[in-house]
């Protein structure tokens, strides 16, 4: 009688502990969102989304207000599609700015939102015009190395 009453407690313990690790991965994997608000969706062209990954966050003054949707390419302006499921509750102005940020050095990318001053509210289907792409760190290395390979290059010519 002793030892099924250890092994019960044992197997409760492992059953939580297993339920906390599933919960932590989908919540890192940003695959866990509980919200059950209702959405509307507005498209954001972008000409380089760097990493970015649908159900990333969008943020309004750090504010989760909505998850990235669909993510396509526009065969027509060659630039990527990103859907944004904005929450009913949260409205913007259709001269509203989206763009590509980062949480961190390293960290995962979301997209901001800065609401615009215009009295019209942006509504399901609408396209934000205003958008800035991501800044991708191996193009900004890339430029820093050839430009420091230009200066030596030119510092070396002019020495004969």
């Amino acid at each position: 009688m002793q030892k099924s009453k250890h092994d019960l407690w044992v197997g409760l313990f492992v059953m939580i502990g297993a339920a906390a690790v599933l919960f932590l991965a989908l919540k890192a994997g940003n695959l866990l969102s509980l919200s059950f608000e209702d959405t509307y969706s507005v498209v954001a062209r972008f000409d380089n989304i760097g990493g970015l990954k649908a159900r990333a966050p969008v943020k309004s003054a750090g504010v989760v207000v909505g998850r990235v949707g669909v993510i396509g390419f526009d065969a027509t302006t060659y630039q990527a599609r990103v859907q944004l499921d904005l929450e009913k509750r949260f409205t913007f102005p259709k001269d509203s700015s989206a763009k590509i940020l980062t949480s961190g050095l390293l960290g995962e990318q979301y997209i901001g939102i800065e609401p615009g001053a215009e009295e019209k509210l942006l509504a399901g289907g609408d396209t934000i015009g205003m958008t800035q792409s991501a800044v991708v760190l191996e193009n900004i290395i890339g430029q820093f190395l050839f430009n420091k390979a230009a200066d030596a290059g030119a510092s070396q010519g002019g020495k004969k």
